[in-house]
């Protein structure tokens, strides 16, 4: 399913959030990306096709679409943030390190580790957010290329 099809305005309305123009150009713009971009990125981005839009409000923006369950918070090197468009199931993610590319990994992934980790510790799980860095494949093969 497209994330794009997804209605972020459903989604902040269904969180109890107000549903304006700025917020559906932030939730957009980061849609069509596909990538993790950190709030200065997406500001720049924004700024060239709406110019009048402020910093403030796209930084404030993000955290509101993080809270509705619109996008995700992703902690990259120096604890700066970057942010990517989340499909409204649970899920984890993988982020290049190199390119930015955020791919969503299924909870079936996760669930033998959280079920050992319950069982041998006795922990119960409400929740698990994991975020995987590392290179994907296309920027390992072109490491690959690039050193032989």
């Amino acid at each position: 399913m497209d994330r794009a099809t997804l209605s972020a305005g459903d989604r902040l309305s269904a969180a109890g959030e107000r549903v304006t123009r700025q917020r559906l150009l932030v939730a957009n713009a980061l849609a069509a990306d596909g990538r993790q971009l950190t709030a200065e990125q997406l500001y720049a981005r924004l700024r060239r096709q709406e110019p009048g839009i402020g910093r403030a409000t796209v930084f404030r923006t993000l955290e509101t679409l993080v809270d509705a369950g619109v996008a995700r918070r992703l902690e990259l090197d120096g604890h700066v943030y970057a942010y990517v468009a989340c499909l409204p199931e649970h899920h984890h993610h993988l982020a290049c390190t190199r390119c930015g590319r955020v791919e969503e990994i299924d909870e079936a992934y996760i669930k033998p580790i959280a079920e050992r980790l319950a069982a041998d510790l006795g922990f119960e799980i409400d929740d698990a957010r994991l975020d995987f860095y590392g290179r994907c494949a296309t920027c390992r093969a072109e490491v690959r290329a690039a050193s032989a």
